[in-house]
């Protein structure tokens, strides 16, 4: 008698996302400020300021002494502000700024390792309030954000979890020990030097769009490198209609025009008859 044969299950795998310049063209953050000023939590000054990191963000991107500068600037900004309007503000928000700026390229990824079984984590340093939606927009399966203190519905300004540099490769570690990730077969993605103990924490990380320095490291250690430079809206990426659902609007349109020219050919016709009458 043959004995049955078990076939162990596979590990689990997944893949970890920066967000920021790896899968949305801007500083996710910073992108809100216009919609935080439109709704009183803001002045013009502090609008322009995070205009200006913005902007220097997408230009020169962002080492240790520029995120610890923003990250100390924005803790203030957000020192009283009231948790439920910053949510509420974000998800009314969503998709006017944040949606447009998606990588195509990214999004296709996404999907890709979605088809493989992989499950789909953000691991980024904005704060969950905006990284929690967006990781929902994309179909993210988990997020890692950093997260403010709150007392009595409102940000104190200090920080509970701050995900940045390290302890991102310590939450991919906690994850992959309560999840069951085979880490060796998981995949990474970041632009940023400051990532470099994420990307090490996996067996397949990947520079994407990299800074200066992580572009020094992903060539010396043969770390791929991926540009991705296509922001295209998510209705966009959506699928054409299908070719017998367009040609059946066509046809239908077709008819409603023909008909209303019919009409209007009778009832001059009519009127003709009339006036020689």
């Amino acid at each position: 008698m043959l004995g049955r044969v078990e076939n162990p299950p596979r590990p689990r795998t997944a893949a970890f996302f920066d967000l920021d310049k790896t899968v949305i063209a801007k500083s996710s953050t910073l992108a809100f400020g216009r919609p935080f000023y439109r709704g009183g939590l803001m002045n013009r000054r502090a609008v322009l300021r995070t205009a200006y990191a913005q902007f220097v963000y997408l230009v020169g991107g962002s080492d240790h002494e520029q995120t610890e500068r923003m990250r100390k600037m924005l803790s203030a900004l957000c020192r009283g502000w009231d948790v439920q309007q910053v949510r509420e503000i974000v998800a009314e928000t969503l998709h006017q700024m944040i949606d447009p700026f998606v990588y195509a390229e990214a999004a296709a990824l996404i999907a890709e390792h979605r088809a493989a079984g992989r499950d789909i984590v953000i691991v980024s340093t904005s704060g969950a309030e905006v990284v929690e939606p967006i990781g929902e927009l994309l179909g993210a399966d988990r997020v890692v954000a950093t997260r403010m203190v709150v007392e009595e519905g409102r940000y104190t300004g200090e920080i509970e979890y701050y995900a940045y540099g390290p302890t991102k490769a310590e939450a991919i570690r906690e994850l992959a020990g309560t999840r069951g990730y085979d880490l060796e077969r998981c995949w990474a993605y970041s632009d940023s030097i400051t990532d470099v103990p994420m990307l090490e924490a996996v067996g397949m990380p990947h520079a994407v769009n990299p800074d200066r320095a992580l572009r020094r490291e992903a060539l010396a250690r043969e770390w791929p490198i991926l540009t991705f430079s296509r922001p295209v809206p998510l209705r966009r990426r959506m699928s054409a209609p299908p070719a017998r659902s367009a040609l059946a609007v066509g046809l239908a349109v077709g008819a409603a025009v023909g008909a209303a020219l019919v009409v209007r050919w009778w009832w001059e016709r009519e009127r003709a008859a009339r006036a020689g009458g």
